[in-house]
């Protein structure tokens, strides 16, 4: 008895589609990961000189850049960022604005602050800031939900400091009532008044990426070994 291998034809083309594509695939998410990887990196070197900014470089330097501002802080009105979770605690991550000296306001995110357990009783996140502070941090953008399910906007009018999960900028300009621009600032540890500074760079670990790329090799191999299995058959 031997065995025969006649893969009928719609077969062949199915796996000549598949085996590439799954293949393609897992070299995307490779390389996907590789440049996260890179940014993760660059994100968390604490060596780089911070820059001197203004109103005008803050719109033109790119994402992650460390830079040293300077202005005054806006101490009656912030925004407590809801749903932030540091090492599986609940909490907030509270924004303040800080008036540059054309006048233009930098969204600057103070750090992250654990949840108390109660809705109704927010944290006292108040401080006092007089005279011009002189702060350095990392350029970064307001942070997103994995679903869009979980975005509730600040409210429009009420009582300091207002609760929001998840907003874009525009909505955060909507409570305060000014433009802003278009970065986010994240102190450093040891730069202005604040709370816990942990920070990494915004999206998925680059692990992730790593895996998923496994993952669609995987899948090549497990559809050429059906490919093969299921045309091998026996005759005499």
């Amino acid at each position: 008895m031997a065995l025969r291998f006649a893969p009928p034809w719609y077969f062949i083309l199915l796996t000549a589609a598949a085996v590439p594509g799954f293949i393609a695939l897992g070299f995307w998410q490779w390389h996907r990961g590789e440049h996260r990887r890179d940014v993760w990196q660059q994100f968390a070197r604490s060596d780089v000189e911070a820059i001197e900014a203004n109103a005008a470089s803050l719109q033109e330097l790119p994402l992650y850049t460390r830079v040293r501002v300077s202005g005054q802080f806006d101490t009656a009105r912030q925004i407590l960022l809801d749903n932030i979770s540091r090492q599986g605690q609940p909490g907030y991550e509270v924004l303040a604005v800080l008036r540059l000296a054309d006048g233009s306001a930098l969204l600057v995110n103070r750090g992250w602050l654990q949840f108390s357990g109660y809705r109704d009783r927010l944290p006292d996140v108040a401080f006092e800031a007089t005279g011009e502070s002189r702060l350095t941090g990392r350029l970064s953008t307001l942070p997103v939900p994995g679903m869009a399910a979980g975005r509730q906007a600040p409210a429009l009018s009420g009582p300091w400091p207002r609760v929001t999960s998840f907003p874009q900028r525009a909505d955060i300009e909507a409570a305060l009532g000014e433009k802003l621009l278009p970065p986010l600032l994240l102190l450093d540890a040891d730069s202005g008044p604040g709370y816990v500074r942990t920070w990494q760079a915004p999206g998925i670990s680059p692990d992730r990426n790593f895996n998923y790329a496994f993952q669609w090799w995987l899948f090549a191999l497990l559809a050429l070994g059906l490919f093969i299995g299921l045309n091998l058959k026996r005759v005499k």
